[in-house]
């Protein structure tokens, strides 16, 4: 797409500045957010099947052409990072990515008997998981991926913005229901650096969407276990019990060593193929002049 930008001006170069630009990209997607959230509950009838499939199309599409709108006139380039090349291949591929990684860490658990089924709900309990999924695997990815990760990386380098944007991730969750700060270090690690290394290995956003929309819907959804400390009913009725160090405890699977662990292989994974690719970038004191 080829529409005219206004002219640069000094505001303009002046939010164009790393930490000036993910501080207003940051408040600017999480107002659209915010608002379009307030706008859909506050809607009559919100409750309805009908409404949910409104208002997750509606939040996706607020908040993806916000973002498209923030990079076309403060950052004045094409939004290669939601570009359509690949985009079905990859979001299937990264939700059964997702899939695959929690199915896995839930079935250790099982195996230790941390983790037991006990009954089974109506299959209509997954339709709530199945919005907040999309919801929160497109609107973090396009503020910590998108956003945070992808503007400090262009300053400080790959490696820097994957210990950064992981930590601040991490930190982030803190704010969740029985929230502790072993749960942080978890999805720093596990969601922080495989999201943001999944997305390093394509350079668009759609693998690490696809992976984190997967991992809380099956997480949420299907086996019923609290996703970030929110109390999930999902498709199995379902305990976790057992040290919170190994099963997650109140907040859930992903506060789980095994959690970890999992995750790690994976985003190691891509951060292997994405080095050997040459597609790190080295911080700016580094670089040639």
């Amino acid at each position: 797409m080829n529409e005219k930008l206004p002219p640069v001006n000094k505001f303009i170069k002046f939010l164009q500045l790393p930490p000036i630009r993910v501080f207003v990209g940051f408040v600017f997607l999480l107002l659209v957010i915010s608002l379009v959230q307030f706008a859909t509950v506050a809607w009559p009838g919100h409750d309805t099947s009908i409404s949910n499939v409104v208002s997750v199309a509606i939040t996706v599409l607020v908040v993806s052409y916000a973002y498209y709108g923030f990079v076309r006139v403060i950052e004045r380039r094409s939004v290669t990072e939601l570009s359509s090349q690949n985009m079905f291949v990859e979001l299937a591929s990264g939700m059964l990515v997702g899939a695959i990684l929690f199915s896995v860490t839930i079935g250790i658990l099982w195996l230790l008997g941390y983790y037991k089924v006990i009954g089974i709900n109506p299959w209509t309990v997954i339709f709530s998981w199945l919005v907040l999924a999309i919801i929160s695997g497109v609107s973090e990815e396009l503020l910590f991926r998108g956003i945070l990760f992808r503007v400090v990386e262009e300053s400080l380098g790959t490696w820097l913005s994957l210990a950064i944007s992981a930590l601040i991730f991490g930190l982030f969750h803190l704010a969740n229901p029985n929230a502790t700060l072993w749960g942080a270090i978890a999805i720093a690690i596990e969601a922080g650096i495989m999201l943001a290394a999944a997305f390093v290995y394509t350079r668009r956003l759609w693998l690490p969407i696809g992976i984190h929309f997967a991992w809380n819907f099956v997480q949420g959804a299907i086996f019923g276990v609290a996703v970030s400390g929110n109390e999930a009913t999902g498709l199995l009725q379902s305990t976790l019990s057992g040290p919170p160090s190994l099963s997650g405890g109140d907040f859930g699977a992903e506060g789980s060593i095994f959690a970890v662990l999992v995750c790690l292989v994976a985003g190691s994974y891509f951060i292997w193929k994405s080095y050997q690719q040459g597609k790190f970038i080295k911080p700016f004191w580094n670089r040639p002049k």
